[in-house]
């Protein structure tokens, strides 16, 4: 019998990582596929669907975010919706498949009140509805994370962007270690972490090692890890940038199957611009979960109908809710 802890480890160090993601592109699609079948299933992948609940109108700078306020997009702002319309796109998304469910709200960080009651109460209810509830909210607090913990939320979603280094030049209005706060405060009230970045942002290879890097080694791998290829959107800081090839998403899908090979790897945004063999080459260098429905919080993305043509051709099916789920403890302080 394997021993499926071999693999895991929290000590990784740049240069190892730098070895991994710049092998020949079809060593490390082999390396990850590999490493992904050990851990998964590679015939099944996770659908989640994530709906905008408060949307625009955000005080950050997030150079590639069309939510920000400063920025002149076609994003239009508005207040958090109401509980049943919300519950209403969690029924639609769960008979059309998804088995996770996140619920995404423009703000900088959460505040107590009675929009994030709000939140709690859909949580409670979503939960009951059997699929994996996800929040991303901004910053939280450990008291917000423990109460949002005990409405039954699943994960939480907090994403680093980009490595340490470079963040600055994409965002101003918080910090790298902010961030990493917010992942701790998840973690100690028992919520999954779902924590990723963006690539295509300028950022260098070196960057992506360091983000990498940061997420191998934080002291409990993400269960889920997103990787996202940024969309341009006019009237962002970022609106010139040019679509990053599927090898390097390859790269970046390969390398944190191997660096982290327990995590759901999340073929994110930027998918909408993949053809069906990008997509396919992404799956088989380990990636396994999609986000479905026609947009992630603001962008395109491919509909219910393209997906579940895709998983025919490619003889994929959807993975089920709380799969192998170890029960993710609360850490006492």
């Amino acid at each position: 019998m394997q021993n499926l802890q071999e693999d895991i480890r929290n000590d990784w160090t740049r240069e190892e990582i730098s070895k991994i993601y710049h092998s020949p592109v079809l060593d490390l699609m082999y390396q990850g596929a590999t490493m992904h079948r050990k851990y998964h299933n590679g015939q099944e992948v996770q659908v989640c669907t994530l709906l905008s609940v408060k949307t625009g109108g955000c005080p950050e700078d997030c150079a590639y975010c069309p939510q920000a306020a400063r920025y002149h997009t076609d994003v239009k702002a508005h207040k958090m919706l109401e509980a049943e319309e919300i519950l209403s796109k969690a029924r639609e998304a769960k008979a059309n498949g998804s088995t996770r469910f996140c619920m995404g709200a423009a703000w900088r960080e959460v505040r107590n009140g009675r929009d994030f009651d709000r939140v709690v109460d859909v949580v409670k209810e979503v939960t009951q509805m059997q699929m994996e509830v996800c929040c991303t909210l901004g910053m939280l607090t450990a008291e917000q994370a423990k109460k949002l913990k005990d409405a039954g939320l699943y994960a939480y979603n907090h994403n680093l962007d980009t490595s340490e280094d470079y963040y600055a030049d994409i965002i101003s209005t918080r910090d790298y270690q902010d961030r990493l706060n917010t992942l701790e405060n998840v973690r100690q009230a028992g919520v999954s972490v779902c924590s990723g970045g963006i690539i295509g942002m300028g950022e260098t290879d070196k960057d992506r090692i360091g983000l990498l890097h940061t997420l191998a080694t934080l002291p409990e791998h993400p269960e889920s890890v997103p990787v996202n290829a940024l969309v341009p959107v006019e009237g962002t800081p970022l609106e010139e940038q040019q679509r990053v090839s599927v090898w390097e998403m390859v790269r970046m899908i390969a390398t944190a199957r191997i660096l982290m090979p327990k995590a759901m790897v999340r073929l994110s945004a930027g998918r909408v611009r993949m053809n069906l063999e990008e997509q396919a080459l992404c799956f088989m260098a380990g990636a396994n979960s999609i986000f479905a429905g026609d947009k992630l919080l603001t962008t395109p993305n491919p509909d219910y109908v393209d997906d579940k043509k895709m998983f025919q051709t490619l003889q994929l099916r959807p993975r089920e809710a709380f799969k192998n789920e170890t029960k993710i403890e609360a850490v006492q302080i």
